[in-house]
């Protein structure tokens, strides 16, 4: 389109503009940034501290476990499908997921049987806990599939839809004053998995297409990831699980409140990570990736965001969350400064994964992980929910330091 077009169409460019994968996946993330605002208020006014920790350190647990389910395909099954049909590739898709999935529930049944009572929940939280973190992992795989096959537009919708079932859901527990945090977590679980459900079967009837099979590909890229994958989200949520370890549920609770916030700041840019994969590996091949303006542009993302994020977040904690969460002001800066330059982070990896450097993204992760998880076992016995915010500070800026270093020199690996 022209800029004369443009002018003479603007309604017509916007719409365009809006139609952009990147522009809809961002979409989907800021609606889920604000559901989770709502859910966390919700929570934190029908939950005391100490129960808003079991609840955050239940889902860190299903977030892990998702993880391991998904074995670092997330990005490397976009990196290798293009614009295939949709139905082709759920059908890619699903075969890569059976096989983690069966082994992840003989997981859970070995360890409910096997584990003394002292170290476990129970048979009821293990199943769920179980059930979420399979149905989640086939929630982040029906996004790798819309990216792949061009419907971002669907799994748009479907967020749409989830969010709306989520905010019903908790919206009864909160005004029926629930206290279980079984209950809170089974809602997390109803909301994700009518709408993957739907898509998925409305995908499958779609006509196929063929398609070579990359997922050989896919999966030895993805072993190569699996490192970055688990340490990214380990070094995201080793912080919750090391809280009530080292310090108590109660401080957990005031940290997940935060945290939970200052984690939005970062995720537009790696929905715009994600959705460039192809076309930065496509860019690479011809020779034409320019990596600089990139990285420049996210930059100047975090520095006009994150002073935003950082202000109306302080001012606005004890009005909403009430005066128990008045502690948390505590965190709000070294977690805004952390969310800042791990968002970074994502830009720089997602470069490396262009470029085939799986390795290299991995032993980022792995960097950053390993600093933060120090930090948090240093700091926390001392200074509890500041001590993990600013290991969690430390730990970012050593794995973007690390990603930014490897970034300028790697070379070509496709």
């Amino acid at each position: 389109m022209t800029q004369a077009t443009e002018r003479r169409d603007p309604i017509g460019w916007l719409g365009e503009r809006l139609r952009e994968p990147y522009v809809q996946l961002v979409a989907s993330q800021l609606l889920i940034g604000v559901v989770a605002l709502a859910a966390n208020i919700m929570m934190v006014r029908a939950l005391t501290p100490a129960h808003r920790g079991e609840v955050a350190l239940l889902l860190q647990v299903v977030y892990l476990a998702t993880q391991a389910l998904l074995l670092g395909t997330e990005r490397s099954f976009v990196a290798a499908y293009h614009e295939v049909p949709p139905a082709t590739a759920v059908r890619l898709y699903g075969r890569l997921l059976v096989a983690p999935a069966l082994l992840g529930v003989a997981a859970a049944a070995a360890y409910a049987m096997i584990a003394p009572s002292r170290l476990t929940p129970g048979p009821v939280v293990i199943a769920l806990v179980t059930i979420f973190a399979i149905v989640e992992a086939a929630s982040l795989a029906s996004r790798s599939v819309a990216i792949a096959a061009g419907r971002v537009h669907d799994f748009l919708a479907s967020r749409v839809i989830e969010s709306i079932l989520l905010l019903a859901v908790m919206a009864v527990l909160f005004l029926a004053r629930v206290d279980s945090p079984e209950l809170w977590l089974g809602s997390y679980i109803v909301a994700c998995l009518a709408p993957t459900l739907g898509y998925v079967i409305y995908w499958l009837r779609m006509p196929g297409g063929g398609v070579s099979d990359e997922n050989r590909l896919v999966r030895r890229q993805g072993v190569a990831l699996f490192p970055a994958a688990i340490s990214n989200m380990a070094m995201l949520r080793s912080d919750r699980l090391a809280l009530p370890a080292l310090a108590s549920t109660t401080a957990l609770g005031l940290y997940t409140a935060v945290a939970t916030m200052t984690e939005l700041l970062a995720w537009p840019l790696r929905a715009y990570a994600d959705s460039r994969l192809g076309r930065w590996r496509a860019a690479h091949r011809d020779g034409k990736l320019r990596t600089r303006p990139i990285v420049v542009a996210a930059a100047l993302y975090v520095l006009v965001v994150a002073p935003i994020v950082a202000g109306g977040l302080y001012l606005l904690i004890v009005p909403v969350f009430g005066e128990d969460y008045a502690p948390a002001k505590a965190v709000v800066l070294p977690l805004v400064l952390a969310a800042g330059l791990y968002a970074l982070s994502r830009i720089s990896l997602g470069l490396l994964v262009a470029k085939g450097h799986g390795t290299l993204v991995s032993a980022a992760e792995i960097a950053g992980f390993v600093v933060s998880f120090a930090c948090y076992l240093l700091l926390i016995p001392a200074h509890g929910i500041a001590g993990a915010a600013w290991g969690s500070l430390i730990g970012y800026g050593a794995g973007l330091v690390f990603a930014l270093v490897i970034t300028r020199f790697a070379g070509d690996r496709l």
